[in-house]
């Protein structure tokens, strides 16, 4: 299991995850953010389960989640996900 935190210009991410040939299996979000509404957290990790943990496609995961459920997390941007997740990845 890969875990770690990143500090986002507005909160911390804390980041839980299994990988299963490199995809994420299994992941949980945490922190000291705001989204609204507060029950997207769940739809942003549902979204990132058997996502390839790279990049490119963590990225294209996190922005099309904002673009279909319309949830907002001020000063927090998908580039500010994708950081905390290769970090989990790669501790």
């Amino acid at each position: 299991m890969g875990y770690a935190e990143f500090k986002a210009p507005k909160g911390v991410i804390k980041v839980e995850l299994e990988l299963s040939d490199d995809k994420i299996s299994r992941i949980s979000l945490s922190g000291d953010f705001f989204m609204y509404p507060e029950e997207a957290i769940e739809e942003l990790e549902r979204a990132l389960e058997g996502v390839e943990a790279r990049k490119e496609a963590l990225l294209v995961a996190v922005r099309d989640f904002y673009s279909l459920s319309g949830a907002q997390t001020p000063m927090v941007e998908p580039e500010h996900w994708v950081e905390a997740i290769l970090r989990a990845v790669g501790g």
